[in-house]
C-alpha cells in the first residue's frame, strides 16, 4: 500500500507545500521512501526523491532551497507526490516514486502491483526502452509514454487510457506531463483506493480523504475501471473505453481535527481514548428503546435473500479476523446457525462450497483489502448475499456488496487498528442479533438485555481509561518492566481466545515483541514448552462460565515459574493469588467483555512499544491497508 497525492491549479502556487503536507497525512500507508515532481513556473518537471520517510524528502528539498532557491520545486501549477509501501524493488532513492519516462515529458505515481511487468519491460527494452529501477511502476511510465507519442497524439488522458489497456494487475495512479500544465490524470483498477477533490480554481487528488481536508470536502470516489482527468476548473470521469461518466460529488464530514493528534503524542493513543466515541457513534440509531434497527439491511430483507440462509462465511484480515472470530460465538449463539471465519488470504484460493444459501460478511476497516475484494468478488459468482463491515465510505467493498453497515468510528490514522477493532466487533454483534431475531432464535427480552449492556460500554471503556490516566495506575510501571522481554503469551478460553489473539497482534506489531495467542486448554498440547521465567503470559480471566478452567490453566503457568498478568473482572480479588498481575475491567455480560478486555491489552502494547522507543504509528514493514497480495 502506498500514497498518492496530485494538485492542478493556478499559476505560482505553492505545490510543493500541498504535496508534502498532503503525504503527511497519508504516510501510514507507507513510509519506505518518498518524493514528488513539479511543474514549475519556467516548466521544469522538478523531481525529489529520498528514501526512508517524508522528513527526510523534507529535510532534502530545505537542503535544495537554502543552497540554490531558484532551483527548489517550490510554485507552479501541477504536481504529484507519493510515500510508498515498497513491493518491487528495495526502498531506495532509485525505486522511489515518482518514476520518469525516456524523455523526462511525464512522470507517474502508482500504488498496486503490474502483475505482467517483466513481460512488458521486456517488450519495452526490446524497442528501445531504458529502465533506471528496479520496480514494475516504471513500465507504466514507458507505455504512457509510447502511446503519447504514437497513437494519443500529445493526449496526455488519451495515453493513460490506451497504455492501460496491456496491463493486468492493481493500480491506482496519477501522472503528469511537462506539455500540459493544467492537466493531471488519474486511474484506478482493483488497486487502492483514489479520490479527486474538488476546489475552487483548483483541483486534487488522493489515496485518502485526510490528504484532502485542508482544501476541500467534496469529493469523487473513483470506481474500478475509471480514469479522471483534472483541469484547474473541471474534473471529467471516464470509463476505461473512453466513455464520459456522470456522478455528483459527496460532502465529507468529518472534522478536520478528527485526523489530527489531538494533543496526543501519537494517533495510536489518541484512537485508543477515543473509542467510547467510536463506539457510541457505532450504536447510534441502532439502539432505540431497547429494539435493535438495522434499516441498512431492510432491502436485502425484503429481496428473500437471507430467508434461505443455512451457514455464515466471515471474510477478514488481521483484527478484522479476530473481530469475525468472536462474531462465530454471538452469532452461532444467538441465530443458531453454523459460522466459518476464515482470513480473506486464504479463502480466495480454498475452492470454498458457497452459494446462495451462504451469507459472506466482508470486514475490512479500510474496504479496500484486497485479499478480501477478490474474495467477496468470487462469493458474489456462485451467487452468495454479501454484508459488508467497514469503516470507510464508498470503499471498493462497498461497491461489491448487497448491504454496508459502516463502523462509524472516524479516521483511523495509526497503522495497527484500534477503535475499528471494537466497533468491528459491536457492530457484527449486532447482526448476529439481527440474525438471531429473523431466525426467531432469540427472545425479545434477551435481546433488550444484551442490547442495554452494549449501550453501556462506552461509559465503562471510559472508566478503563480514566483509571489507566490516574496516578494509581500500574499499567505503565508494568509495560516499562515488560519491555525488556523477547516473547511473550496470551491465552484464554471461549471469547477470551480470539481476544487474546487480538492482545498477541497488538503486542508483535508495534513493539516487534515475539507475541502468541492460544487456546487457554492448548497449552498443555504442546505450547506450554515455550515457559520460563523470561517469557511472560498474559491470561484473559474475565468472568464467564469457563473461567474455573481458565484458572486452571494459569496454576499451569505458575508452576513452570513464568510471570503471569491477567485481566480480569473488577472485585475478582481471589485472581491475586494467581497472579503477578493483574488489570480490571468493569462487570458485563460474558459475550460482550471482550470489547472491555481489548481496551487494556491495547494500552498495554502501547506503552511497551513506547518504552522500547518504538513508532507506534508507523511499525516497521507495516501499511494501514493491504492493497496488494
Amino acid at each position: 500500500m502506498c500514497g498518492i497525492i496530485g494538485y492542478v491549479g493556478p499559476e505560482g502556487t505553492d505545490v510543493t507545500t500541498i504535496l508534502l503536507e498532503g503525504l503527511s497525512k497519508l504516510e501510514y500507508r507507507g513510509y519506505d521512501s518518498a518524493g514528488i515532481a513539479v511543474l514549475t513556473t519556467n516548466g521544469d518537471l522538478s523531481l525529489h526523491r529520498q528514501p526512508g520517510k517524508i522528513a527526510n524528502l523534507k529535510k532534502a528539498l530545505e537542503l535544495v532551497a537554502t543552497v540554490d532557491s531558484a532551483s527548489g520545486p517550490v510554485a507552479g501549477t501541477l504536481g504529484i507526490g507519493h510515500t510508498r509501501w515498497a513491493t518491487h524493488g528495495r526502498p531506495n532513492e532509485t525505486n522511489a516514486h515518482p518514476h520518469p519516462d525516456c524523455t523526462g515529458l511525464l512522470t507517474i505515481v502508482h500504488n498496486g502491483i503490474i502483475e505482467n511487468y517483466a513481460e512488458l519491460r521486456h517488450e519495452l527494452g526490446s524497442s528501445g526502452h531504458t529502465f533506471l529501477s528496479e520496480t514494475d511502476t516504471e513500465v507504466l511510465a514507458h507505455l504512457i509514454e509510447r502511446s503519447y507519442f504514437g497513437e494519443a497524439q500529445h493526449n496526455l488522458t488519451e495515453a493513460v487510457r490506451l497504455a492501460l489497456q496491456h496491463v493486468r494487475g492493481t493500480y491506482a495512479i496519477a501522472v503528469v506531463s511537462r506539455e500540459q500544465p493544467d492537466v493531471l490524470v488519474g486511474a484506478r483498477c482493483n488497486g487502492g483506493p483514489l479520490i479527486a477533490g474538488l476546489g475552487t480554481n483548483e483541483n486534487f487528488l488522493a489515496s485518502d480523504i485526510p490528504a484532502l481536508l485542508k482544501h476541500t470536502r467534496r469529493i469523487l470516489v473513483l470506481e474500478e475501471g475509471e480514469i479522471v482527468e483534472l483541469r484547474p476548473n473541471s474534473v471529467s470521469l471516464f470509463q476505461q473505453d473512453g466513455t464520459p461518466i456522470q456522478r455528483e460529488p459527496l460532502t465529507i464530514e468529518w472534522d478536520i481535527e478528527a485526523a489530527e493528534k489531538g494533543g496526543y503524542p501519537h494517533f495510536a493513543l489518541k484512537e485508543i481514548h477515543e473509542q467510547p466515541e467510536a463506539l457510541r457513534r457505532a450504536l447510534l440509531g441502532r439502539i432505540q428503546d431497547g429494539q435493535l434497527h438495522l434499516s441498512e439491511l431492510d432491502a436485502l430483507r425484503q429481496s428473500g435473500a437471507l430467508d434461505s440462509i443455512q451457514r455464515i462465511i466471515i471474510i477478514a484480515c488481521g483484527t478484522s479476523y479476530h473481530a469475525g472470530l468472536l462474531a462465530k460465538y454471538a452469532i452461532e449463539k444467538w441465530a443458531r446457525i453454523p459460522v466459518e471465519t476464515i482470513t480473506a488470504s486464504e479463502f480466495r484460493y480454498c475452492d470454498p462450497i458457497i452459494g446462495p444459501e451462504t451469507l459472506c460478511v466482508a470486514v475490512t476497516q479500510s474496504g479496500e483489502t484486497l485479499d478480501t475484494l477478490v474474495g467477496i468478488r468470487q462469493a458474489r459468482e456462485h451467487g452468495a448475499p454479501v454484508i459488508a463491515i467497514t469503516n470507510v465510505v464508498a470503499s471498493a467493498i462497498t461497491r461489491l456488496s448487497d448491504a454496508v453497515l459502516y463502523l462509524q468510528a472516524g479516521p483511523e490514522i495509526c497503522v495497527v487498528a484500534t477503535k475499528t477493532f471494537v466497533t468491528s466487533v459491536a457492530t457484527l454483534y449486532l447482526l448476529g442479533l439481527y440474525l438471531g431475531q429473523l431466525r426467531g432464535h432469540i427472545a425479545q427480552e434477551q435481546v433488550s438485555e444484551l442490547l442495554t449492556a452494549m449501550e453501556r460500554l462506552p461509559d465503562q471503556i471510559q472508566h478503563i481509561l480514566d483509571h489507566a490516566d490516574s496516578s494509581d495506575d500500574e499499567l505503565q510501571s508494568l509495560a516499562k518492566r515488560m519491555a525488556k522481554v523477547s516473547s511473550m503469551m496470551f491465552i484464554g478460553r471461549g471469547v477470551g481466545f480470539p481476544t487474546a489473539l487480538e492482545g498477541a497482534l497488538k503486542l508483535k506489531e508495534i513493539s516487534y515483541i515475539h507475541a502468541e495467542g492460544f487456546p487457554a486448554g492448548e497449552l498443555k498440547h504442546g505450547s506450554i514448552a515455550l515457559l520460563d521465567p523470561d517469557t511472560p503470559l498474559f491470561a484473559i480471566a474475565t468472568t464467564s462460565h469457563i473461567y474455573e478452567k481458565v484458572v486452571s490453566n494459569i496454576q499451569e503457568v505458575r508452576a513452570r515459574d513464568a510471570q503471569v498478568l491477567v485481566v480480569a473482572t473488577e472485585g475478582d480479588e481471589k485472581i491475586k493469588q494467581h497472579a503477578d498481575h493483574v488489570l480490571y475491567v468493569p462487570d458485563t455480560q460474558e459475550i460482550l467483555s471482550p470489547l472491555l478486555a481489548s481496551i487494556p491489552l491495547q494500552l498495554f502494547a502501547y506503552y511497551v512499544a513506547v518504552a522500547r522507543g518504538c513508532n507506534v504509528d508507523q511499525p516497521r514493514n507495516l501499511a494501514k491497508s493491504v492493497t496488494v497480495e
